[in-house]
């Protein structure tokens, strides 16, 4: 699985219309977009501005690059992006997940021949 994060910033008054815009826009387009495998979007209030880290998950490259195209470490924009943001990342990073999430509170590694396997359960 890899994750491919972006980070972003908005005017604090801004901060709850652009989570609304970035589930109609990027949000949906991921979700809609075959090889997809979930989406966080993380906000930090600071006094000033909230900043934003939108993490994709996928299950390869190539559904990254149906995502975003044939240079898939150039970020995706939107129409109204230039109202919203005040600071954003031209290009994103991509990570191997070495630890997916898992909804049960179980923490396993990524499926790989050179991890061994473990098991976390909280009681």
């Amino acid at each position: 699985m890899i994750a491919r994060v972006w980070r972003g910033e908005t005017r604090r008054e801004l901060a709850d219309a652009y989570v609304e815009y970035l589930i109609r826009t990027g949000v949906r387009a991921c979700r809609e977009t075959p090889g997809s495998q979930g989406i966080y979007v993380l906000r930090r209030l600071e006094p000033a501005g909230a900043e934003f880290v939108f993490v994709s998950l996928w299950d390869s490259y190539d559904g990254i690059r149906r995502f975003a195209g044939p240079e898939p470490e150039k970020a995706v924009f939107y129409p109204e992006d230039e109202h919203f943001l005040v600071r954003r990342e031209e290009l994103v990073s991509h990570y191997e997940v070495a630890v997916p999430p898992d909804p049960l509170g179980r923490i396993e590694p990524a499926t790989r021949p050179s991890f061994a396997r473990f098991l976390i359960r909280h009681e």
